[in-house]
């Protein structure tokens, strides 16, 4: 009897996605042991004992910052996320803030919440009230887009359509990202080019070295007096003091995020939302059939699409028996792993190596059955990380 890959659900993880992992080949709870494979939402693993039975770990979202992954990557382990599945909600919630913060609608709400119900002067009330709350159209005004991947575009394409004028910075924008960018969106050189520009600034970057405290003092300094920003990305790509001494000085007009923190929370000018970016049906649905897709077609093939830390790597299969091979991206590996398989009189019907950074990645399909010797002796080489063997009949 076929043995099924065990799948240990860390989260609630939509059942549309759950239902791409088939009965008869998978083993898919909450209470798994020795799992091959980790599906996780916001649960933070980085506290977990991951055992070693695991092969992969797929993310049902974009960010991985609760996941290990520089362990994850020493040990072989590919990290799958589903980027872009969540960009439609996302987008949509930035143009919910935008506008927010243009009309002063946490402020005319909250007015609004404090009015008696058996007020007899209601309407007065709100005639006078609702002075203090006038604000301004969207149309017309220039929206700053910095990361222009798939949020970002779709942030981009969304706000012409109100009529504004967008500027955009991203200095590795993808050729996929490219040819979906609006043409009427302008081009900055630098970040300060664009925030000079810019009556909203809307971030769309990962949490990384290069763009923690991105909005900085400094960054402030150069932003339009009464700007509005805007960060659905990472709470740490804002410097939060800066930005609430902004505040204060008048220098920026609101701060709107999905981040709330205690350093923030009941600040004024500051509109913090509770996580809401990715808190829809569809993109959780989006999200979860994404990785599992993912998730799959890795435990079956062997193939590596959208992991945070491998390169990209799809070969359909040529062959019933076939091995994929994570190492460390060093010279020479693909010539003893050949050596390997040589020395067994096996024949290599064809062969699919990428790298990324200080990962390497191959497949390799063989025209015959594959020894457990032969793979115990790949998985020997000096930098061979993680070794599999994937027949085609599980």
């Amino acid at each position: 009897m076929v043995k099924p890959f065990r799948v240990l659900v860390l989260n609630q993880i939509s059942q549309h996605g759950l239902r791409r992992l088939p009965g008869d080949l998978y083993d898919v709870g909450k209470d798994i042991a020795e799992p091959d494979a980790v599906l996780v939402r916001s649960a933070d693993m980085h506290a977990m004992s991951i055992p070693a039975s695991v092969r992969a770990i797929g993310r049902a979202g974009a960010g991985t910052n609760n996941i290990p992954v520089k362990d994850m990557s020493a040990r072989g382990v590919p990290v799958f996320n589903a980027p872009g599945a969540n960009a439609n909600a996302v987008k949509e919630l930035v143009l919910a803030g935008m506008l927010m913060a243009a009309r002063n609608l946490p402020g005319a709400l909250r007015f609004v919440d404090g009015l008696a119900r058996n007020d007899p002067d209601m309407d007065k009330r709100v005639e006078d009230g609702k002075k203090a709350f006038a604000g301004f159209e969207l149309s017309g005004h220039t929206l700053g887009v910095i990361g222009l991947g798939k949020i970002g575009c779709l942030v981009a394409d969304a706000a012409i359509r109100l009529g504004m004028n967008v500027i955009g910075y991203d200095p590795e924008i993808t050729v996929d990202a490219a040819w979906s960018l609006p043409a009427q969106v302008r081009k900055a050189n630098s970040v300060p080019e664009l925030l000079k520009a810019s009556h909203f600034v809307s971030l769309h970057v990962p949490l990384v070295t290069a763009t923690r405290n991105l909005i900085d003092a400094n960054a402030i300094e150069s932003m339009r007096n009464g700007a509005v920003l805007l960060n659905f990305s990472r709470e740490g790509v804002v410097d939060e003091q800066a930005m609430l001494a902004a505040l204060a000085a008048g220098k920026l007009r609101r701060y709107v995020c999905d981040f709330p923190s205690p350093t923030i929370n009941g600040c004024e000018g500051v509109i913090a939302l509770p996580h809401l970016g990715a808190s829809t049906r569809e993109a959780e649905d989006n999200c979860a059939l994404m990785v599992a897709d993912q998730l799959r077609d890795y435990l079956e093939h062997g193939n590596i699409r959208n992991a945070v830390n491998f390169p990209d790597a799809v070969a359909p299969r040529e062959s019933d028996f076939r091995l994929a091979i994570a190492n460390a991206n060093v010279p020479n590996m693909l010539g003893q792993i050949s050596t390997a398989m040589a020395r067994a009189n096996l024949n290599i019907h064809n062969m699919l190596n990428k790298s990324r950074g200080e990962m390497a990645y191959t497949i390799v399909d063989v025209d015959s059955a594959v020894p457990e010797s032969v793979v115990a002796s790949i998985a020997s080489i000096e930098g061979v990380l993680a070794v599999r063997y994937l027949p085609a009949a599980r």
